[in-house]
């Protein structure tokens, strides 16, 4: 039995509404300026659709963890299983909320949800550029691996204004 918290749950398909307009105010467009993690000055687009959560939801090896107060989305954080490792991703905090803990609450929960899947360690994607973003990983335990990976471009989502890349960080679990 997975434990989390009581403002810590994970998304099902009738939270991707309110999942997919979180995760684009808070990466792209203007409003996402009010916080500190917009990429609204690296890309254009949107940052992931409802089609786009659907498909993340209905796989068996992945959950949304929403992170919600009187029941009014606030957070989340994609997770995925791959083998001895957890993969983290769009760890998303409503712009205006930024900065007061809710990341690293998800942070934690994500650790905690890893070690009871059996995971070893979290590994994740960063834009290599987004250097205040790596810095706060690297804050938590996260350190860079290395290892790059090119930046998707898509026509469907992420129009890069300029050359992008990801560098992989992980954090091994005790």
């Amino acid at each position: 039995m997975i434990t989390l918290s009581t403002n810590i749950t994970i998304a099902t398909e009738k939270d991707i509404p309110a999942l997919n307009m979180l995760v684009n105010n808070a990466y792209r467009g203007e409003g996402s300026k009010k916080g500190w993690t917009t990429e609204a000055d690296l890309l254009d687009g949107t940052r992931t659709d409802e089609t786009g959560l659907q498909e993340l939801l209905k796989d068996p090896e992945a959950v949304i963890l929403k992170y919600t107060v009187e029941e009014k989305l606030q957070a989340c954080v994609y997770l995925k299983k791959k083998h001895t490792k957890l993969y983290l991703g769009m760890l998303t905090v409503s712009p205006e909320l930024q900065a007061k803990g809710i990341g690293k609450q998800l942070l934690t929960a994500a650790e905690n949800y890893a070690k009871q899947l059996g995971c070893g360690s979290i590994t994740m994607t960063v834009i290599s550029i987004r250097h205040e973003l790596i810095a706060w990983y690297e804050r938590h335990g996260y350190y860079p691996t290395g290892e790059t990976e090119p930046f998707p471009v898509s026509a469907r989502f992420s129009t890069p204004r300029l050359p992008l890349e990801f560098i992989v960080m992980e954090k091994e679990l005790k």
